[in-house]
């Protein structure tokens, strides 16, 4: 620890971080940040958009693919809970890549986390926009409304007043978010059951479009039927798994900040790994793995698998369902804000960025500049893709996927080799510190170098391109680039952090103990 690190020690023997930077403490119980978790990774508006996409490509074998595609996001939690026990610290990907690697990929590893998070947040509030017009045509009863959401203007205003109430909520005290949290995850989770448990039902008793027996095989990885679908089974963990590390972000306001969040991520992805097995059963047991009438496969429902077949399923109840989509997405995008303006106050507070990124609201105790600059950034970002192109709007949220391997994978290699002296300690250090973030972080590297090479292709995406580049490719090293200008510009702004003197880098503990 450097001895600005020390100096910066609260003086009231609180850890609230390696530093504390004026934050709620004891703010989040592990059923808090359970619910924020899960309301990030959006089950309902997350798998509603792949279900269709992966059983074409796997059939019937979609459950297996969900573990499959589950492993890499495991095996990295694993690493940021070893991580967060020894650095509970609000910057997470960002601290510990500096602590592990020094300042110039820690700081990279944070810009991926916010700039990720920044095309999730309008993504969001776009998804929100489109259900918030289909409920209301179901309500109606008039087809016509639903169209309403894709008239651009009319898009891009009714977004920005839903990233409005989520930045309002978001600037509020953590007690304000988990209330939001408990009634729109709560809801959304008892309707996905309810729906997941109707479609079996049905399909037992025959009364489904295209009943198919349920079959123990369709959770074996072996059956898969091609090297394609695995890759496919990784690829789809990538977007339906991710947002569980905001759980992390927040582990400077949680109760027992060393145990809470890792605890909390854990617990996440068991929960949500769950559900994704139950709605995919259900659905493949009522609907089928066909492409034509209501089958997954078919290319005119693959796009809004649960809206498609709510009403097949529940009937006059399917209003729910869109209800359902609805909450998650309003619910995630309020929650998704948490992650990059924490990430953002720390940079701040280290010097990494100016130091009004640092500003905590003296009234909730929460990142207020940070959140409102995070919101604002986004807002402008989806305002002018959306007017601009919606289909560079749609590949920026492909590259998106790069982004994610991007700072998962270097925070999963940062816990490899931080705790590079211990890894032989005993058992429990082998394979927490070292083997599994090790083989998550080589997977999400393998995924990342894979889709930078595919999206190369102008036929990855929206089959738009630039100097015979596919815009997926040029916007996501775009994102990169643009990352590693505004830390060159930093660097010549703001050198005491780049010397190491706000943030060092820190000897594992075993080291220190010696």
């Amino acid at each position: 620890m450097t001895s600005t690190d020390r100096a910066m020690e609260p003086e009231s023997g609180v850890t609230t971080g390696i530093s504390q930077k004026g934050l709620s403490a004891g703010a989040v119980g592990v059923l808090g940040a359970v619910v924020i978790g899960v309301s990030t990774i959006a089950p309902a508006y997350t798998l509603t958009a792949s279900l269709g996409p992966t059983v074409a490509v796997a059939g019937t074998q979609v459950p297996a693919i969900i573990l499959v595609g589950f492993i890499p996001m495991l095996l990295t939690a694993f690493g940021y809970r070893e991580l967060n026990r020894v650095m509970p610290d609000s910057g997470t990907s960002f601290t510990w890549g500096v602590r592990a690697f020094g300042p110039w990929i820690g700081w990279m590893t944070g810009w991926g986390l916010v700039a990720a998070t920044v095309i999730v947040l309008s993504n969001l509030a776009g998804i929100a926009v489109e259900f918030l017009f289909l409920l209301i045509a179901q309500l109606s009863g008039n087809a016509a409304i639903a169209d309403l959401a894709f008239n651009p203007f009319i898009n891009v205003i009714v977004c920005l007043l839903f990233m409005l109430g989520a930045t309002l909520v978001s600037y509020r005290d953590m007690q304000t978010t988990q209330k939001f949290q408990y009634i729109l995850v709560g809801f959304q989770v008892l309707v996905l059951v309810m729906f997941a448990g109707v479609a079996i039902v049905k399909a037992v008793q025959g009364e489904a479009p295209e009943p198919t027996a349920f079959s123990w095989s369709w959770f074996n990885p072996f059956e898969v039927p091609t090297f394609s679908a695995f890759a496919a089974g990784l690829s789809l963990s990538i977007f339906i798994f991710w947002g569980w590390d905001v759980v992390l972000t927040m582990n400077e306001e949680t109760k027992n900040p060393e145990k809470t969040p890792g605890r909390a991520a854990m617990v996440t992805v068991v929960i949500v790994v769950s559900l994704y097995l139950l709605l995919s059963i259900g659905l493949i047991m009522f609907a089928g793995v066909g492409g034509g009438g209501l089958g997954l496969a078919n290319e005119d429902i693959s796009a809004n698998v649960f809206f498609a077949l709510s009403d097949p399923v529940l009937g006059p109840l399917a209003f729910l369902v869109s209800l359902a989509v609805l909450s998650s997405s309003a619910a995630s995008l309020q929650s998704t804000a948490v992650g990059p303006a924490r990430t953002l106050l720390a940079m701040g507070h280290y010097g990494a960025l100016p130091k009004t990124f640092a500003r905590v609201s003296p009234r909730f105790f929460t990142p207020g500049y940070a959140t409102i600059v995070s919101a604002v950034v986004a807002s402008v970002f989806y305002a002018v893709m959306r007017l601009l192109s919606e289909s560079v709007l749609t590949d920026t949220i492909l590259s998106l996927g790069m982004m994610i391997c991007f700072y998962y994978g270097l925070t999963a290699f940062a816990c490899v080799w931080y705790f590079r002296r211990q890894w032989f300690d005993s058992a429990r250090s082998f394979f927490f510190t070292f083997l599994f973030p090790l083989v998550g972080g080589g997977i999400l590297a393998v995924l990342f170098v894979t889709t930078l090479i595919d999206s190369m292709d102008p036929a990855y995406g929206s089959g738009s391109s630039i100097g015979g580049l596919g815009l997926v490719f040029v916007l996501g090293v775009g994102i990169i680039v643009v990352g590693v200008a505004i830390m060159i510009w930093q660097s010549i702004r703001r050198p005491a952090f780049f010397r190491g003197e706000t943030l060092g880098m820190d000897a594992p503990p075993s080291l220190r103990r010696r």
